[in-house]
């Protein structure tokens, strides 16, 4: 009710803010659908309820702005709704189309109260923002660069972002840790929020610390685990897609859903859908590098085995082969020397009696060529006498005498006269020798005696220097 005071008509708060709340409940009668974002969600965990901020932007500014009101009960129908068709739950920042009534309260002023939200249009614009992601990465050609690494023949050192408490991460570990070949490897946890908003600057964080240490780590695992396909959406941030895509080492993601495969997910080396996939990829990788080397190695075995063998058998034949062969060279040779010795002998006894038989021819012919010459002077003696005057004779006589004795000695010079009188000749290589300094230890020499040869080795030699 209204009063005048002084000619003024006057209303109270209380009228005024009642005359607007039925003036807005006659004119919005029935509820009507709006698209909007929302900025804040504002839930009250106490009590269940949700006072939105509800924003309309135009070029980055606020065009349009209002409060709203979402009931405990409609919230909670709306948000299990959400979770099933987004896989998303209700958050801060996203666009929403919502039906609801204008709402008027003297106390709290105006707003909208949200009866209903439309997920599939949230849907689309979640989409059309993954859409984007992916267009910009591709036009910027980043889209495939952390596919097209080379990845570690043995990923045996991981950098793993999860939560330490996920029950994900405890599957990780425990697939890694009990694998039946006993492969080992070293894993470092870098800890991050992985779901919501938080996660996309989390997540980066966490990569930039691992980059710093890139030489310790061959692969980096994001790993998910827990909580369904929930608050996923943060996986198609540009930002996070592109540290990833840009990333030096080869990213697995298991983020732990099979559907709706996000950008980071598809920017990344490989994804293993959930924790327990990327232990058993990883475990693969090794494997696949084990069995090679595990067949080499008993191929190698065998062959060796094989080779020792053949070679022992070999061996043994060409044992057999050379033991016969060198018997049969030996009895050869045995022969050979044999007979050498025996060609040898009746060579060296010819080779004697020929000698000894010139040494013979060699003093009879020396021994009748001094008797001719004796003769020879003889007769010229005699004629040289009876011509020359008798005072010579005596000069003669001289001579005559003289001559006899050279003749006595020649006749004793004589080689077999020599001989006979205990001496003998010395001869090497069919040469007489003269001195000591002719011969050398252990070389054979021959000795002429009057009545035959003798054959020597040296041993040792005196002299008199």
């Amino acid at each position: 009710m209204s009063e005048t005071i002084d000619d003024r008509k006057i209303f109270t708060l209380l009228d005024v803010t009642s005359s607007i709340r039925k003036t807005l409940a006659k004119r919005y009668t029935s509820s009507f659908w709006v698209k909007a974002e929302m900025n804040k969600l504002n839930h009250y965990s106490h009590s269940g309820h949700c006072y939105p901020d509800l924003v309309e932007k135009k070029n980055g500014k606020v065009i349009a702005q209002i409060r709203a009101n979402l009931w405990k009960f409609d919230f909670f129908r709306i948000n299990n709704n959400f979770l099933k068709v987004l896989k998303e739950p209700l958050k801060d920042g996203i666009k929403i189309l919502f039906r609801a009534k204008v709402s008027f309260d003297p106390v709290y002023g105006l707003s909208l109260n949200i009866l209903d939200i439309d997920p599939s249009f949230t849907l689309g614009d979640l989409e059309m923002e993954k859409q984007e992601t992916i267009q910009k990465l591709q036009s910027e050609r980043l889209f495939d660069k952390n596919k097209k690494l080379p990845f570690p023949l043995l990923p045996q050192n991981l950098a793993i972002i999860s939560v330490e408490t996920s029950k994900g991460y405890a599957d990780f570990l425990r697939v890694m840790e009990n694998n039946q070949w006993g492969y080992r490897f070293f894993h470092m946890l870098f800890p991050s929020i992985l779901q919501g908003e938080k996660a996309v600057d989390g997540i980066i964080r966490q990569l930039g610390r691992i980059h710093k240490v890139k030489h310790h780590f061959d692969v980096v695992a994001i790993i998910r685990g827990g909580g369904g396909d929930v608050g996923l959406s943060c996986y198609n941030h540009y930002e996070l897609a592109k540290t990833i895509a840009e990333f030096p080492l080869p990213v697995i993601t298991g983020i732990g859903h099979a559907t709706n495969e996000t950008v980071a997910e598809m920017v990344g080396y490989e994804n293993g859908i959930t924790p327990t996939k990327v232990a058993e990829l990883l475990i693969q990788y090794f494997h696949n590098f084990s069995e090679p080397v595990n067949r080499a190695r008993e191929s190698i075995s065998e062959k060796s085995l094989q080779r020792v063998f053949d070679e022992k058998s070999k061996l043994q034949s060409e044992s057999k082969l050379f033991r016969s062969v060198t018997k049969n060279i030996l009895a050869t040779g045995k022969q050979y020397v044999v007979s050498t010795g025996r060609s040898l002998g009746q060579s060296a006894a010819y080779l004697f009696r020929n000698e000894r038989k010139e040494l013979d021819h060699l003093a009879m012919q020396s021994g009748h060529q001094t008797h001719l010459k004796l003769q020879e002077h003889q007769e010229t003696l005699r004629t040289i006498r009876q011509k020359i005057p008798a005072k010579i004779k005596a000069g003669l006589a001289v001579e005559m005498k003289e001559i006899g004795s050279l003749e006595r000695t020649v006749k004793a010079l004589h080689p077999e006269n020599v001989l006979r009188r205990g001496y003998s000749i010395t001869m090497k290589n069919g040469k007489a020798l003269t001195s000591v300094d002719q011969i050398v230890k252990d070389e054979e020499i021959e000795t002429i005696l009057f009545d035959g040869k003798i054959g020597s080795i040296v041993k040792s030699k005196n002299t008199n220097s």
